[in-house]
């Protein structure tokens, strides 16, 4: 039997897919919400995976300080990525590795970012799904 436990972590933040052949070319917002999905090959002394707060303060507080109300761009994206750069005040352009699709952003979290946040704990994020809008998301899975 697997159990796993899942956090929901919300943020707001601007876009522009590079190359994007209609309207989603242009800058735009979106509230996303990212389901974090993690499995223990064991349950701790408390019967959990991982208390729900680790998940919050440790990806969540990634997502907040790299994502939240900022641009996310491509880093191929060079000229959009130096004009908003140069607009931003409080907080830096996220310049991604990748076209910030919410299948590319759901894969960056899933194999870079959350093995990272969570090396010195036993347990792995299993699944990531990033729903761009209410009606639209995509998983990355283990």
């Amino acid at each position: 039997m697997k159990v796993t436990c899942s956090r929901i972590v919300r943020f707001d933040a601007g876009h522009r897919l590079y190359q994007h052949e209609g309207k989603c070319q242009n800058i735009h917002g979106h509230g996303y919400s990212v389901h974090i999905t993690a499995e223990a090959p064991s349950l701790d002394k408390v019967g959990r995976v991982i208390d729900f707060s680790v998940l919050k303060q440790t990806i969540g507080g990634w997502i907040d300080q790299k994502w939240d109300h900022t641009i996310i761009l491509y880093e191929k994206d060079k000229e959009t990525v130096e004009v908003i750069s140069k607009l931003q005040k409080d907080k830096e352009v996220f310049v991604a590795p990748f076209n910030p699709t919410a299948e590319n952003m759901a894969k960056y979290l899933l194999e870079e970012i959350c093995p990272k946040l969570l090396k010195d704990k036993e347990v792995k994020v299993t699944n990531i799904r990033v729903y761009e809008t209410p009606n639209c998301y995509s998983d990355a899975s283990l």
